[in-house]
């Protein structure tokens, strides 16, 4: 059972009276006792004796249970005293503000954490009312129920707008308790209130980001769709037209790949300002995700007016973007869907755009392109033919062709390309025209440029295992898997696990991936010369190379386009052209090869100009391994006569 200092000294201050009152009694009968005679005569009466005993004892009793009383009083004390110490030190130090008001409403204390919030010093609120703060943000209602919870609860917590001294509205998250008296009367009211104001703000910001970009701040994929939506909604109300305009940076994962994710980020940005620059307010323009950007034109009534548009952002992103010691440049490709000529929903104008878009990447990016309805049955049999992809690469569909590469003077066949083919479960033979453009937009290339890699290289070692007598066997790199800096370490782990001498390894870049981005490209070739093995450019002349950074490049042979090559003998400039190339090539002690041979006409006037190995129909198809070297030796003969 407690005991309250109370209690405890009264208590103690009655034992006190009563043993007081006992010694003042006992003494004077004990001083009667002495003086009397009779006492003496008596020989001491035993209940006089017990009387002085059961007094002496109930002092010494009454003595102990003071001194007991006394010492639980001050010990009580203590306990209690430093409780309102530690009650106090978290009232003042909290960080939440706390408010105490009467049973009246009058504000009797406030902490410091309340005046550091509202502003307000201590005297400037004592015995003012709590209603000194409201913001105006709240009706009667909202106060009525406060007050109605705290008659029935006597607790009420929400979030409450108030003011603080400066007059600047904020949120507060509050809770108000009643306190009670012993008697169950209310003596006070307590109120403990946060600053949320910094969580408000968090709360809007979350929101910006679920429809905005975090990177240019633009909206997102899922703010542009709502807007799309909205817009079609007002467009069929007013017989209006919309059109939406889908771009696509060209190239762009070069970029990252060569000079980094950051370089990446920052030419994102300056796009997106120049967009917005072009494009001016009155539209909605939005990042939908990567290097891919929308824009959304209300109110467009004809395809020229959407056409004039993507010319001028064409035009405009022809200027190079100057940043961070780079000049980089970067052009867009855009697809262009309409309402409601092509779509009736903002699902459907962003899925025709898409497809528009592809088909301005196909007809040689920096362009744009109209939807038409052809392109659905394309687009749609373009997801299904990379779903398919994905499932060939998992189930060994894909089969490794060779192509023989013959010694122009001699007619020998010297070396193989290799090249992939498909062989669909239900198609049959896939034409390589038709899954690499698919492979290379989803992805897919980089996987299967690795494949061919695989595959060349066991084939050149159960060759050279079997005496064949072949100088190399070349694989064709794309420009995706080109400008991943790792490409070097996936060429030696092939190398290594398949046991391929690398001087029997050619790699085959084309001229484009080659300039897109020179410098990264040069330490590219670099690192795969150290490894021993063989460099080509290929497509030579379809490009725009720079004679100086050509002589730089660690590589031993051109590859003139078969484009040049099927003119010949007849066409003037392809002859002029091919001329050059191999003298060019010459020059720098590098090796032609021409591709695309498919008459002897051709391979004869090649010869003449000094080209030193010739590829195409006229040699022989690509074909499975087995098939190539059962045809080999007639091969051989055959061409050998005719160019002699």
């Amino acid at each position: 059972m407690s005991v309250s200092v109370r209690d405890a000294l009264r208590m103690a201050a009655l034992y006190l009276v009563l043993s007081i009152v006992w010694l003042a009694v006992a003494g004077q009968v004990l001083d009667d006792l002495i003086e009397n005679p009779r006492w003496h005569a008596l020989g001491g009466h035993p209940s006089v004796l017990v009387w002085v005993l059961a007094s002496s004892v109930l002092i010494f009793i009454s003595r102990a249970r003071l001194l007991s009383f006394i010492g639980l009083g001050a010990r009580l004390r203590r306990e209690d005293r430093e409780r309102l110490r530690m009650a106090a030190a978290v009232f003042d130090t909290t960080l939440e503000g706390v408010l105490v008001t009467d049973s009246k409403g009058l504000i009797v204390h406030v902490n410091r954490a309340f005046m550091r919030i509202t502003g307000y010093q201590e005297d400037e609120v004592l015995g003012q009312r709590p209603n000194k703060f409201k913001s105006g943000h709240h009706g009667p209602a909202f106060y009525q129920q406060i007050y109605a919870a705290l008659s029935s609860n006597g607790e009420w917590s929400g979030e409450i707008w108030n003011r603080r001294k400066s007059g600047e509205i904020y949120p507060q998250w509050q809770t108000i308790r009643a306190i009670r008296d012993d008697h169950g009367a209310v003596s006070h009211f307590v109120a403990v209130f946060s600053d949320i104001s910094a969580i408000k703000h968090s709360e809007q910001e979350l929101a910006h980001l679920v429809h905005h970009d975090p990177l240019t701040s633009l909206p997102n994929r899922l703010l542009f769709s709502d807007r799309a939506e909205q817009a079609l909604a007002a467009a069929q109300a007013h017989k209006r037209g919309c059109a939406l305009l889908l771009m696509d940076l060209d190239h762009f994962q070069s970029i990252n790949d060569g000079l980094g994710h950051p370089i990446g980020d920052q030419l994102l940005k300056r796009v997106a300002e120049r967009l917005s620059d072009v494009l001016g307010s009155g539209l909605t323009l939005a990042r939908l995700g990567g290097d891919e950007f929308g824009v959304l034109l209300e109110g467009c009534q004809q395809v020229g007016e959407a056409a004039s548009v993507a010319r001028t952002v064409i035009e405009r992103m022809k200027t190079p973007f100057s940043f961070n010691g780079h000049r980089l440049f970067i052009s867009v490709s855009i697809g262009i869907s309409l309402f409601p000529h092509d779509a009736l929903t903002a699902e459907q104008l962003l899925r025709n755009a898409d497809s528009a878009l592809f088909k301005a990447k196909t007809c040689g990016r920096a362009g744009y392109a109209l939807y038409t309805e052809e392109l659905t049955a394309h687009a749609q049999h373009r997801v299904e033919t990379a779903g398919e992809l994905r499932r060939a690469l998992e189930h060994d569909e894909l089969q490794a062709y060779f192509q023989p590469v013959h010694d122009l003077a001699s007619g020998a066949m010297i070396g193989v390309e290799t090249l992939v083919r498909w062989l669909h479960p239900h198609r049959g033979l896939v034409a390589p025209g038709e899954f690499i453009p698919i492979a290379e937009r989803s992805g897919l290339i980089a996987e299967i440029d690795t494949w061919v890699l695989r595959q060349a290289c066991q084939q050149m070692v159960r060759w050279q295992a079997e005496g064949r007598a072949l100088e190399f066997v070349a694989v064709n790199i794309s420009s995706r898997l080109f400008s991943q800096r790792s490409l070097y370490r996936e060429v030696a782990k092939v190398l290594d696990e398949t046991g391929m001498n690398p001087g029997l390894l050619e790699i085959e870049v084309t001229e484009s991936a080659v300039m897109d981005d020179p410098e990264v490209s040069l330490e590219q070739l670099h690192r795969l010369r150290e490894l021993g093995l063989r460099l080509a450019i290929d497509d030579f002349g379809t490009g725009y190379s720079s004679l100086l950074r050509l002589k730089r490049l660690p590589v031993q042979k051109l590859k003139i386009d078969q484009g040049f090559v099927a003119g010949l003998p007849d066409d003037e400039d392809d002859i002029a052209i091919v001329r050059v190339i191999i003298a060019l090539a010459r020059s720098m002690g590098m090796q032609v090869h021409a591709e695309g041979i498919e008459h002897a006409q051709q391979a004869q006037l090649l010869l003449t100009l000094e080209c030193q190995l010739g590829q195409g129909y006229w040699f022989g198809r690509p074909m499975p391994a087995d098939e190539l070297m059962a045809t080999a030796h007639a091969g051989v003969a055959r061409h050998g006569r005719r160019l002699r």
